[in-house]
C-alpha cells in the first residue's frame, strides 16, 4: 500500500511539474507574440512615416525623437491619422512638420513647480526659545 501511495504522490508531483512547465512555455508564447505584434507594428508605422514625410521632416522627427519621445509619438499618431483619413495630399516638409510641432505644443500644457518661499525674518518669540541660558 505503500508503494501505491508514493507513486501517486510522485505522478501528482509530476503531473503538477508538468503542468508549470506547459504554463511557462505557454507565457513565453505570448510574451513572444506580443513582442512581434509590436515588431510589426513598429514596421507598419516606419513605412507610412517614410511614405508621408519629406527626408528633412523624417530628420527632424528623428532628432525630436531623441530628446522626447512622448512628443515625436504624439506627433507621428496625428501624422498618420491625417494620412489614413485622407487629409494629406502631398509629403510632409519640414516646416509643415514644425507647425505640427507648434499645434502639439499648444495643446499640451507643460507641468509647471511653484516654490514658494517664507519670509527670512525670525520672529522675536523664536528667539527666545535660544536663550534657555
Amino acid at each position: 500500500m505503500e508503494d501505491d501511495d508514493l507513486a501517486a504522490v510522485e505522478k501528482l508531483a509530476l503531473s503538477s511539474s508538468r503542468r508549470k512547465v506547459v504554463e511557462e512555455v505557454e507565457e513565453a508564447a505570448i510574451a513572444g507574440q506580443v513582442e512581434e505584434v509590436k515588431k510589426i507594428d513598429t514596421e507598419a508605422r516606419q513605412s507610412i512615416l517614410n511614405q508621408i514625410l519629406e527626408p528633412e521632416a523624417a530628420d527632424r522627427l528623428g532628432r525630436i525623437r531623441l530628446v522626447k519621445e512622448s512628443r515625436a509619438q504624439d506627433v507621428e499618431n496625428r501624422l498618420i491619422v491625417l494620412a489614413r483619413s485622407g487629409q494629406l495630399r502631398q509629403k510632409v516638409t519640414e516646416e509643415q512638420l514644425k507647425e505640427l510641432l507648434g499645434a502639439v505644443a499648444e495643446g499640451k500644457e507643460e507641468a509647471k513647480i511653484v516654490v514658494t518661499r517664507r519670509k527670512g525674518t525670525w520672529d522675536d518669540e523664536d528667539d527666545d526659545l535660544l536663550d534657555l541660558e
